[in-house]
């Protein structure tokens, strides 16, 4: 059934045409730029199809930006900052507190800000044949050659981009790409739209996203070059890289299926390793992660017990928040600790680096008695142990080797490290985690050694 169109406004007062497809949870596809036609994208049977398969496990949310497509098309503005209000129009509209936001080509610099900007609504930031910088899309003889062309024949631009960027060479397909083309938005908005993403440069804004992000890009793809997306990815604290083969600009074209085998992996769907709740089932393999704060004595100590409380509370708040953000499910709490559970080892590893990365920003500032003291502030820390099995579920708890396992390798961590097994190592193969193999040790209640590592989170 086509999704049923819906309208927006955004805080300047433009219309923006959105529709959802599916239930559960939301994940935000920007505009394509600068084609973009919700209702056209719909009756093109490639496009359909990957929004159909994209909607299966969760809400998928689509809108036109300003001067595209179906919403208003008199518009003065394509700024960064405007087109961030018509995202954030379609999302309050939709009550969407956190939500994951995929982009595409040269409008990721609107991404990147957002979630920069908004690290507490993107739960995940997923970015397709992106850039950082309006140079690297527009800065080749290629680019400059099909602007020519836009100026003097807006029909003949249509049918030469749709071949050059979409793979496409002759047929039905061609001729409907060049028609959704023409109809997304005039000549005169194109280029002004051109002028102004020329100008855009978010690299400096890459450190600032905490969001996990995935970076996707094909080796072939005849404008960004394979070089722009690595140094993408290698900007952003984290960031997974998935290179694939292939030349078309369309995620919706070509080969299709590593394109949504690697979203649904970082969205936690993948396969066996979905995520679901305790005592949903019996043998599911399940990743355990158990936290620890370390200093917790010294610091009540240190602040007394009214501050000693408030820095717990705001660390069991962030505890709870990077949990949620990350597929956690909350097992029990044990004091001055958590035990969790996730459907994905991946997330899970990443789940624990987000822990650390918050912890170490959160310092407790020092009572006035100590600071007249001259005391120092010790900075929290908190140790992660990770182990992946199939726990025993019984009334919402977990039970069995695995946990038990996960425990003590938390135990034998220190301050700010994260501890894994050699199962979640092997899992987490070609996942861009880096480990340290920090050897055997026979824990309490095991016979045979276990090996452990640690993820090195900070480099």
């Amino acid at each position: 059934m086509e999704p049923q169109i819906r309208y927006a406004k955004t805080s300047d007062g433009v219309s923006i045409a959105y529709w959802t497809l599916g239930e559960g949870a939301p994940l935000v596809y920007m505009p394509i730029p600068p084609f973009s036609h919700i209702q056209l994208e719909w009756e093109m049977p490639e496009c359909r199809q990957q929004y159909e398969r994209l909607s299966r496990q969760r809400m998928l949310v689509r809108y036109d930006g300003r001067g595209c497509g179906l919403s208003d098309r008199d518009i003065v503005s394509y700024s960064i900052d405007s087109q961030i209000l018509d995202l954030e129009a379609v999302v309050n509209s939709l009550d969407l507190d956190r939500f994951v936001l995929m982009v595409s080509s040269h409008w990721g610099p609107v991404g990147i800000a957002y979630a920069a900007r908004n690290p507490d609504r993107v739960s995940n930031l997923i970015l397709w044949c992106c850039n950082t910088s309006g140079s690297e899309f527009f800065g080749g003889a290629q680019v400059e050659a099909r602007l020519d062309l836009l100026r003097k024949d807006f029909e003949l631009y249509s049918e030469t981009t749709a071949h050059v960027l979409y793979g496409w060479s002759v047929g039905e397909p061609a001729r409907r790409i060049a028609k959704l083309i023409r109809e997304s938005i005039t000549r005169e908005a194109l280029l002004a739209e051109i002028a102004e993403s020329r100008e855009f440069d978010v690299s400096g804004l890459l450190p600032e996203v905490i969001s996990p992000t995935l970076v996707l890009h094909r080796r072939e793809h005849p404008v960004l070059d394979v070089s722009v997306a690595r140094r993408l990815a290698s900007r952003i604290q984290g960031a997974r890289l998935v290179l694939l083969e292939g030349s078309s600009l369309a995620p919706y074209l070509g080969d299709t299926a590593p394109i949504e085998s690697a979203i649904d992996e970082f969205l936690g769907h993948d396969g066996e390793l979905e995520p679901s709740e305790p005592g949903s089932g019996a043998g599911a393999l399940r990743t355990v992660l158990f936290t620890d704060l370390v200093g917790h004595t010294e610091m009540m100590q240190r602040l007394g017990d009214a501050g000693g409380r408030a820095v717990l509370r705001e660390h069991e708040r962030i505890t709870r928040e990077v949990l949620k953000a990350h597929g956690g499910l909350e097992v029990k709490t044990m004091g001055d600790g958590f035990m969790a559970s996730f459907g994905s080892v991946t997330k899970a590893v990443e789940c624990a680096v987000a822990l650390q990365r918050a912890m170490e920003a959160l310092t407790p500032d020092p009572s006035p008695a100590a600071a007249g003291e001259g005391q120092s502030v010790v900075p929290l820390k908190i140790r992660c142990g990770l182990n992946a099995g199939e726990p025993i579920e019984e009334e919402g708890d977990l039970f069995g080797a695995t946990v038990i396992l996960a425990a003590r390798i938390a135990a034998k961590a220190e301050g700010g490290e994260i501890l894994v097994a050699d199962t979640v190592r092997g899992l987490c193969s070609g996942k861009g985690f880096l480990f340290a193999d920090r050897g055997d040790f026979v824990a309490k209640g095991f016979e045979e050694p276990v090996r452990v590592y640690e993820v090195r989170w900070r480099e």
